[in-house]
C-alpha cells in the first residue's frame, strides 16, 4: 500500500521520496545571540520535540515557531532552507512533526500505510496536527526556560499543509498566547484532509464517533471567533494551483473570520498567490513570493498594536 500524503495537504503520491531526518543533539545553550554576522543555527530539543534554532545577531521580535508539511518542505531542515527569515529580527524555532524525522515509527513507510489504511483521521491525522498542537505549550514552555523569551509573552507560528492544520489548531485551543501566523496552504481540520486523502486514493473513509469528534474539534471554520479571540495577525496564502486541498475551505475560513475583526481588517488577509500549487517550495518563483510575504508580515503588519 502507498502512503497519500493529500491526507494533510501534500503531494498525492510522495512515497517515492522519504521523510528526511534531522540530526538531533541536545543542548543547553539557549538563544544567545550570533557573535557573528550569520545566525546561530542549533539542532536541539525542547521538552521532547525535536526542533532547529535559528538565532540572528539582533533579537528585538517574538519567537517564530515554523511547522512544516507532508510534503516539500517536509522536516524542519527543509522548512528552515524555505523559510530562513534573516530580515525578521527574531528566534526561528523549526519544530518536526510527530511521526517524522526523529520520531519517525519503527517499520517507516510501511507502519505509516498501516496507519493509512486502518483510519487516516485517528492513526495519522490524530497524532500529527492534534499531536503537534498539543506539546506547543511544551515547546513554549521549554523556550522561556532556556532564555528564549520571557514565560507568558507571545510566540508567533507558520504553519503549512498539515503544520497549518496545527496551527490553526493551536490557535482554537488558546492554551499559548499566538498573536501573529502565516498559514501556507494549509488544512482547515479533518474534514478538509479526508476530502484529499478521498480524492488522492479514490476510497472513502470510514467514519466513526470519535473521527467525527476529532473533525468537530479541528474545524477551524467552526472555531472562528477562538482563533480570533484575541485578533492575531493572520496572513494566509493559498496557491491558486493548489490541486490538493478543497479550494474553497481556506476562503470559507476567511469569510467566517472577517466580521470578528471589525475595523481591524489589516490583521487579516487572505491572498491566492497566482501559479503557486500545493508545493510551493519547489518552485522558486512561488518560494520568492512566499518569502517576501511571510517576512513582511513579520516584520509590519504582525508588529502594529491592535486599536
Amino acid at each position: 500500500m502507498r502512503v497519500s500524503w493529500a491526507i494533510l495537504g501534500a503531494a498525492a503520491l510522495l512515497l517515492a521520496g522519504r521523510v528526511d531526518a534531522t540530526s538531533v543533539v541536545d543542548t543547553n545553550q539557549g538563544c544567545e545571540v550570533a557573535r557573528a554576522a550569520t545566525p546561530t543555527v542549533t539542532h536541539t530539543t525542547l521538552n521532547g520535540v525535536p526542533a532547529i534554532l535559528r538565532i540572528p545577531a539582533h533579537i528585538t521580535k517574538a519567537p517564530i515557531i515554523l511547522w512544516h508539511g507532508f510534503g516539500p518542505p517536509a522536516s524542519e531542515s527543509a522548512m528552515m532552507e524555505a523559510l530562513p527569515l534573516d530580515d525578521v529580527d527574531a528566534v526561528k524555532v523549526y519544530l518536526g512533526l510527530p511521526l517524522f524525522g526523529a520520531r519517525a515509527p519503527a517499520g517507516g513507510m510501511k507502519e505509516l500505510a498501516r496507519r493509512q489504511g486502518e483510519d487516516v483521521g485517528l492513526e495519522v491525522f490524530k497524532p500529527v496536527v492534534a499531536g503537534a498542537a498539543d506539546e506547543l505549550s511544551d515547546v513554549v514552555a521549554a523556550l522561556a526556560q532556556h532564555g528564549c523569551m520571557k514565560a507568558g509573552s507571545p510566540v508567533r507560528v507558520v504553519g503549512f499543509s498539515a503544520g497549518g492544520a496545527a496551527a490553526l489548531y493551536a490557535m482554537a485551543q488558546g492554551k499559548v498566547k499566538i498573536d501573529a501566523a502565516v498559514l501556507l496552504n494549509p488544512s482547515t481540520g479533518l474534514n478538509d484532509s479526508v476530502q484529499a486523502y478521498e480524492q488522492a486514493t479514490g476510497r472513502t473513509y470510514a467514519w466513526s464517533p470519535a473521527s467525527r469528534e476529532l473533525a468537530r474539534q479541528t474545524d477551524a471554520a467552526a472555531h472562528a471567533g477562538d482563533i480570533a479571540r484575541h485578533l492575531p495577525a493572520l496572513l494566509f496564502l493559498q496557491g491558486a494551483n493548489d490541486s490538493v486541498l478543497d479550494t474553497q475551505a481556506v476562503p470559507a475560513l476567511c469569510e467566517k473570520l472577517k466580521p470578528l475583526y471589525g475595523e481591524q481588517t489589516s490583521r487579516l488577509q487572505c491572498r491566492q498567490l497566482t501559479g503557486m500549487s500545493h508545493q510551493w517550495s519547489a518552485d522558486a518563483a512561488s518560494l520568492a513570493m512566499v518569502r517576501k510575504a511571510v517576512g513582511a508580515w513579520f516584520m509590519d503588519i504582525a508588529s502594529a498594536p491592535t486599536q
